[in-house]
């Protein structure tokens, strides 16, 4: 499919498990809890069927606020813009499907994307209601995404991320490090920084480590390979920015001076190259490989 395609509403509902609160009625205490949600689209969200039980039966807008009660809703971005960018499927295949991410694509909603992220035009492309990402990467980072096709085989391959037994390769653009010794090891502290949604590393045990090792050293801006041992939050990221490259397009690290939305011009040169690990049920060897490529932009 094509980004310009119509999807589907077919992304799986939020869940939302009542707490404590005084409100009257269901429709108060959601416009309550959602404040950037209007009390008009909730109301139209309710008169469409798009909030619901456990069960997934429609609820009225002015039953009580029942505490502890579970309903799901559909978030929805109205005039939401069109990401110009195609994904592409490597494989599919009875328990997996894999997906090339391009850049600026979020895997799945968040914000003020719902129907313009990786899950959901692949749930459109295949009907499968059921598919869900094995791990994420960031919006901006383009590259191989696993998703799990079937509840009942989906912990086999989740363990696989939670064991560490998937060796996962990235590939980045940076800046030369001529003053450094290759292959290195990065080892640090993450947590949380300023703004909030940002990491940075302190003192203390280190809970990261990266595998950084440089494949092509010509000119200005060298290409490397990067091998995440844990999985931090924007992990390679940081550690790039740490050692005094970070990673070209990064509009968070070192400093935060975010793109503009709707701003294509200078994506994350930051690749999820290969995924490779041994199938959890056939012990035969899988390996994945990205067809994507990074191309440093003209003013690098």
């Amino acid at each position: 499919m094509t980004p310009s395609d119509p999807i589907l509403p077919v992304v799986a509902a939020s869940r939302l498990q009542l707490p404590p609160g005084s409100w009257d009625s269901l429709l108060d205490g959601l416009c309550a809890r959602f404040p950037r949600v209007s009390r008009a689209q909730w109301q139209d969200r309710f008169q469409r069927g798009r909030v619901q039980d456990a069960q997934g039966r429609a609820l009225r807008p002015g039953q009580p606020w029942q505490v502890g009660l579970e309903i799901r809703y559909f978030r929805e971005v109205e005039d939401e813009p069109v990401i110009p960018f195609a994904e592409r499927i490597v494989h599919h295949d009875a328990h997996l499907l894999v997906a090339d991410k391009p850049h600026f694509l979020p895997v799945v909603p968040a914000g003020g994307h719902v129907q313009q992220t990786l899950l959901a035009r692949l749930v459109a492309a295949t009907g499968n209601t059921d598919l869900v990402p094995l791990h994420r990467l960031d919006r901006l980072t383009a590259g191989l995404v696993l998703f799990s096709t079937r509840r009942d085989s989906r912990d086999a391959y989740q363990r696989l991320f939670r064991e560490r037994r998937i060796d996962k390769v990235y590939e980045a653009l940076a800046p030369a490090l001529p003053g450094r010794s290759f292959p290195l090891q990065r080892h640090s502290r993450l947590q949380k920084g300023e703004p909030f949604h940002c990491m940075r590393e302190a003192q203390g045990e280190p809970n990261s480590e990266t595998r950084i090792e440089v494949v092509d050293r010509q000119g200005p801006v060298w290409r490397y390979r990067l091998q995440p041992v844990t999985g931090r939050k924007h992990q390679l990221r940081v550690h790039m920015a740490a050692l005094g490259a970070p990673i070209l397009g990064d509009d968070l690290y070192p400093a935060y001076a975010p793109q503009p939305p709707g701003d294509y011009r200078r994506p994350l040169q930051l690749l999820a190259r290969r995924l490779s690990f041994s199938d959890p049920f056939s012990g035969e060897p899988r390996c994945f490989t990205s067809t994507l490529t990074l191309a440093a932009p003209a003013e690098a």
